[in-house]
């Protein structure tokens, strides 16, 4: 199957003198994306003035991408102007009703652990159960009251899916990497400014120094809020949470969620690589017009191991009895047999719903991925990676 529609190059080819003229100009198109965002979420930008400065030099480093195609400009564009919509939109509905902030955010379930290890697979069993919620990918482009206006929220809805479908066009490769729909649950850094999954789709160099002496605090208190705003008029729930990401920023999410539940998912990392590198290339193609597949397996050899190490150094200060470590290759042999004991670990009750669920999740496409691609065409092999992640390949393989 093909990573990027036939259509794509030529219309890049097509397009490439308005790209030009627009990335000589980025603040002109960050104003223009500005007042778009500030009308769609009903504030001006004076109500977050830091974080629109650190949006407007986001969309300068893309401009900068030497390679950067008209659709990945465009698409990058519309996810930012996106994120900007909706937290002009959280920060006047917190003004409006300050209340919202008191909403209680209680023992919420965090999957993490490195992409392509089951955290998807986790994701959607643990969110299940009544009375448990994740934010869906609807959420994201549109985030609002629970007790919104419901013709508002359907139209949301509907216009995330033309959006989803746009992307599934584009990328015909997409529903087999990565499946979802509108009303899908997502990962949470789309609620997140700024982070290494903008690193899936340019390289931006110096970005990944600049995000090591960030302080994550304020953006997980900003991902609480917008928690708390989509439950603002519905009752309490237990939030499921995921993100490979969060393995770097445990200390700062644990921070701001102190009494949260951490599943950690593991698999050994040599497939981890080979599998992630050909997401990355897929989001590579879509938004440049050349890339460098070597490259892609340099880069993220290097920022997996580390993503790793400082989840590691974290997790000695996470009390035992809050953090469950997960083996893929167990999970995925027998869900039926090791979903029930996770769950039990969780506070949660394994019920005949959960399994009819479950045979539900296995059945979707995608979950049951065969794109596996080989190291060596990412430039890698057995030993280079064994080497970067040192003794966490032989602490998975214990766990088999």
């Amino acid at each position: 199957m093909r990573r990027v529609a036939r259509w794509v190059r030529p219309v890049n080819a097509m397009m490439a003198p308005a790209l030009e003229r627009s990335l000589r100009d980025p603040d002109r198109v960050f104003d223009r994306m500005l007042a778009r965002a500030e009308k769609a979420g009903g504030a001006t930008a004076a109500i977050d003035p830091a974080f629109i400065d650190d949006s407007r030099e986001l969309l300068h480093r893309f401009a900068r991408e030497e390679t950067v195609s008209y659709m990945g400009w465009i698409g990058t564009r519309t996810e930012l102007q996106m994120r900007l919509e909706n937290r002009l939109r959280i920060r006047r509905l917190i003004a409006e009703s300050p209340e919202i902030t008191s909403e209680p955010i209680d023992r919420p379930i965090v999957v993490v652990g490195l992409p392509r290890t089951a955290t998807t697979l986790s994701h959607k069993v643990f969110a299940h159960p009544e009375g448990n919620r994740a934010p869906l990918t609807w959420e994201f482009q549109h985030a609002d009251r629970a007790d919104a206006d419901p013709a508002e929220r359907a139209k949301h809805f509907k216009r995330t899916q033309r959006l989803s479908n746009t992307v599934k066009y584009m990328l015909p490769v997409w529903p087999v990497i990565h499946p979802s729909s509108a009303d899908t649950p997502e990962e949470c850094v789309l609620a997140l400014p700024h982070g290494l999954h903008w690193l899936t789709r340019f390289r931006m160099p110096g970005y990944r120094e600049w995000l090591a002496d960030r302080d994550f605090v304020p953006d997980y208190a900003y991902l609480k809020q917008f928690l708390q705003v989509l439950q603002h008029g519905d009752r309490p729930r237990r939030w499921v949470l995921k993100s490979p990401f969060h393995l770097y920023n445990l200390d700062a999410l644990l921070k701001v969620f102190p009494d949260a539940a951490i599943v950690w998912t593991h698999r050994d990392p040599q497939t981890v690589l080979g599998s992630f590198c050909s997401l990355v290339e897929t989001g590579m193609a879509a938004a440049n017009t050349e890339y460098d597949p070597a490259r892609i397996g340099e880069d993220w050899l290097d920022i997996l191991s580390w993503m790793v190490e400082q989840g590691r150094h974290a997790r000695t200060r996470i009390s035992p009895d809050r953090l469950i470590d997960v083996s893929y290759h167990q999970l995925t042999a027998d869900p039926y047999g090791q979903l029930p004991g996770i769950f039990e670990r969780l506070g949660l009750t394994w019920t005949e719903r959960e399994e009819r669920n479950l045979a539900d999740v296995l059945a979707r496409p995608g979950m049951r991925r065969s794109h596996e691609y080989s190291l060596a065409y990412y430039g890698l092999d057995f030993d280079q990676v064994d080497r970067a992640f040192g003794d966490y390949s032989r602490m998975v393989a214990a766990m088999r």
